[in-house]
């Protein structure tokens, strides 16, 4: 029951890192997965491809294909909305580190 709660708690802080790597460059997901892990993420292909598809077809992302060594690989991209949430998720977060810290010996 914890790890399902956390999961899906978790899951928006991966989406967040999603957004933050892919408006700093583009990102692909075996290099993503990499990244998480070492944020202390332990994420599949089976959750992470699935997770960068559903953020394609939102609009927070956008998908190019590229023949890298006779293989296709997708990067991925930042669009404008996506921007404009990892802006707004940012800040939120943000204040409710701040609060959490302010009021962290009353938890």
């Amino acid at each position: 029951m914890k790890d399902r709660i956390l999961r899906k708690l978790f899951l928006g802080f991966i989406q967040i890192h999603i957004l933050y790597h892919a408006k700093n460059e583009s990102i692909y997901g075996t290099w993503m997965i990499k990244e998480l892990e070492e944020h202390g993420y332990k994420i599949s292909p089976g959750t992470l491809y699935p997770l960068l598809n559903r953020m394609e077809r939102e609009g927070l992302l956008c998908k190019t294909e590229k023949n890298v060594d006779g293989r296709i690989i997708k990067f991925y991209k930042i669009t404008g909305l996506g921007e404009e949430i990892l802006k707004e998720a940012t800040e939120k977060a943000a204040e409710l580190t701040h609060e959490v810290e302010e009021k962290g010996d009353d938890i």
